[in-house]
């Protein structure tokens, strides 16, 4: 196992995990897999941690999907077990209580652009690709973008995406709602900081709760949303950031968040 495949660093509250496997477009194979969930879970309960950002090494790439020549080998088994990996991947990024911003430069397609749709942002930049060859392969998504994938775009625009398996450029993917954000090359970090200064001064338990919110009241009907958003919202204003929030209001200064 090659443990460099996967670099995880912390820079002040922002945690950082890297794919680096450049050489090969940042593809994803099996020990990758395990190193990148084992990276995000750490960053997840270390408490340090109030955002995380996910990219690739280069600038040719963030993830180019899966590995074809190891996906080739895999019988039907090994498949269900390689496709049920990318959706536990999937589902702890999705579930993070902390706000996970995808950093996108170059390719992101296949397993990579799955990837991507977990994540509560996405900014990349001008030389960005997304897409789902999938359907060149013979195959179809396996991590879940069939599913998240219209839940952002529609489901039209989607099914023309994954059943063509055309790749989308940033600015495509801006005016589709797949990016919050499209930037020069050289830049994608530093706006990628802006981002981060913007959350990093708020509540961790607000920013949680709103996650928890808009992802289940997305699915659910509008009864079940509204009386899920109730609950929260009685559970938050329990809170001391929820007192001092509003203290801080009243007597016009910064807040003083404890994140409890």
């Amino acid at each position: 196992m090659d443990k460099n495949a996967v670099i995880k660093e912390i820079s002040g509250k922002k945690g950082i995990i890297t794919i680096n496997r450049p050489n090969v477009l940042n593809a994803i194979d099996w020990d990758t897999f395990f190193l990148l969930q084992a990276a995000m879970e750490e960053l997840i309960a270390d408490p340090q941690v109030r955002v995380i950002v996910l990219t690739g090494a280069g600038e040719r790439a963030f993830i180019s999907g899966g590995d074809i020549g190891e996906e080739l080998k895999m019988d039907g088994l090994t498949s269900y077990r390689w496709s049920l990996t990318g959706h536990k991947l999937c589902a702890t990024i999705e579930g993070s209580s902390k706000p996970v911003i995808a950093a996108v430069n170059g390719y992101c397609l296949g397993g990579g652009f799955e990837f991507a749709l977990s994540c509560d942002f996405r900014i990349c930049t001008e030389n960005a690709k997304f897409g789902a060859p999938e359907s060149k392969l013979g195959v179809c998504c396996g991590f879940g973008g069939n599913i998240r994938l219209p839940r952002i775009i529609g489901r039209s625009w989607a099914k023309e995406i994954l059943m063509t398996g055309r790749m989308v450029d940033a600015q495509e993917a801006l005016r589709l709602n797949l990016v919050t954000k499209v930037v020069p090359q050289g830049e994608l970090m530093n706006a990628v900081d802006t981002l981060c200064e913007s959350l990093l001064n708020k509540s961790a338990t607000s920013l949680d709760l709103i996650k928890r919110a808009v992802d289940y009241g997305s699915e659910a009907d509008l009864r079940s949303a509204a009386q899920y958003e109730a609950a929260l919202f009685g559970i938050i204003s329990g809170t001391y950031d929820k007192r001092e929030g509003m203290s801080a209001f009243l007597e016009k200064r910064a807040p003083i968040f404890e994140d409890r």
